[in-house]
């Protein structure tokens, strides 16, 4: 992560991950992301901790291919907090990374903590950490949408 504070060691809310230093420089580079990941950067409910369409809590479950430079990701739900599941589906990946064995099935990686969207060279990266692992992906572009989950755990 370059700006968001993984160590809760600064700013206002010390001892806790805190991505205000990542959201003060948002606005100086969002222009120059891709359009589906400016999307999902400034979403203004995306570091919403307690809300529902955050990313944090949700879960990587799985990967496949879409195509011969796409690759989709689906994040699930966590009952207590979402209703629905994200898929992020990556176009033109150049990079992708995850600290599992299987990158069929992302369940290792954990629950999510906080991610970071970035430009990129080649258009952007995606870097996610979770509980104990991360995901990075650099793709040319990327788009993510909610799609409903039903409950059962």
């Amino acid at each position: 992560m370059k700006y968001v504070d993984l160590d809760g060691r600064g700013g206002e809310m010390r001892g806790v991950i805190d991505p205000g230093p990542y959201l003060e420089q948002l606005p100086a580079f969002a222009g120059r992301l891709p359009a589906g990941a400016r999307a999902l950067a400034t979403d203004p409910g995306h570091y919403d901790f307690s809300g529902r369409r955050c990313m944090k809590d949700l879960r990587p479950h799985q990967t496949r291919r879409i195509g011969e430079d796409a690759i989709e990701v689906r994040f699930r739900h966590n009952c207590w907090k979402h209703d629905e599941d994200l898929v992020i589906r990556y176009e033109g990946v150049s990079r992708f990374q995850a600290d599992v064995l299987d990158v069929c099935d992302l369940g290792e990686l954990g629950e999510v903590i906080v991610d970071e969207v970035l430009p990129h060279a080649d258009g952007c990266s995606h870097e996610i950490a979770c509980r104990p692992g991360t995901l990075v992906v650099v793709c040319r572009d990327l788009s993510a949408e909610w799609v409903a989950a039903e409950c059962s755990e």
